[in-house]
């Protein structure tokens, strides 16, 4: 028992310092000066790479990465999730860059309700009426909007598609966390590489701008990598449903920083599109919970 007990405990606290790590990312992209979006994005490709396999070294995980490489043919999945997951990652770095963030986690609120609605539409998954009423309020947020203020937030759109989408590829991928961003990094890194080489062939790169640029572009791969092996450490000791919880102090927290931080305008008609999509999560939050209820109830019965 007691055993268990630090088994969770040491599951919230990984989860906890998993998503508050990537809550606290637009403070830390909001600390490069001038760089384009495009080129933090290219080095953050490079050195996720480069730290990844550093990783994988000292954790002796080359096993899977090695087996995934030797069939070239089942790599096309894996591509897939690597362009959605460089597109995600371009367009919330664009999101920081511009002071956008209210929409970037708009977006991540978004996620786990298009996972719902992708889950029914492809897998072909029955949705509870809950949830279905969630994503129907999810889509009147986005329409609110869209009618009242003449524009789609976009980049809360490409957000979410992006991140719902390459969850639902990754599902379908035999490689864990850790293995299956190195991969799809490697798969990015000959393109990353050709930029780079552009860019310093252009006479537009920052890396050797100065010292703080160079050290906060190599530390991109870092800082990406590092929540990530925190979420497998929470993944591997909590229930899936307390997993999910956790999931939410992200966007949470990107919301406060937009706020109260970077001081973004926030009008009443966002705000009430934010509290159809808060709705939305909590019917969402309510019927998994019920659902994770009746399953545990079935089996004594």
């Amino acid at each position: 028992m007691a055993s268990k007990l630090n088994e969770n405990s040491q599951g919230i606290a990984y989860g906890l310092s998993a998503y508050m790590m990537w809550g606290c990312f637009p403070l830390f992209f909001a600390l490069f000066d001038g760089v384009p979006a495009y080129e933090i994005l290219v080095h953050r490709i490079v050195w996720s790479c480069v730290f990844l396999a550093l990783v994988i070294t000292l954790m002796r995980r080359w096993a899977p990465v090695v087996e995934a490489l030797a069939h070239p043919g089942r790599l096309g999945r894996v591509l897939a999730c690597a362009v959605l997951i460089a597109l995600n990652w371009g367009v919330y770095i664009y999101s920081v860059e511009t002071r956008q963030v209210l929409q970037a986690s708009l977006g991540y609120f978004l996620t786990p309700l298009v996972n719902v609605a992708l889950g029914m539409l492809i897998l072909r998954e029955r949705m509870a009426r809950l949830q279905g009423v969630a994503v129907a309020l999810a889509v009147l947020g986005i329409l609110v909007q869209l009618a009242l203020l003449g524009t789609m937030p976009w980049i809360a759109v490409i957000l979410a598609l992006s991140f719902g989408t390459y969850g639902l590829l990754r599902k379908q991928i035999l490689l864990d966390g850790l293995s299956g961003l190195f991969v799809e990094t490697l798969l990015l890194l000959p393109l990353a590489l050709l930029a780079l080489a552009t860019l310093a062939q252009m006479q537009l790169s920052h890396f050797t701008q100065d010292a703080r640029t160079l050290l906060l572009l190599v530390a991109s791969g870092v800082v990406t990598a590092i929540p990530l092996l925190a979420f497998a450490g929470a993944a591997r000791r909590l229930r899936l449903a307390t997993v999910g919880f956790l999931m939410y102090i992200n966007p949470s927290m990107q919301f406060l920083i937009a706020v109260f931080v970077f001081e973004e305008a926030i009008s009443g008609i966002q705000l009430a599109s934010f509290a159809l999509i808060w709705l939305a999560l909590a019917l969402y939050s309510w019927s998994a919970w019920r659902t994770l209820q009746g399953a545990r109830k079935r089996p004594a019965a």
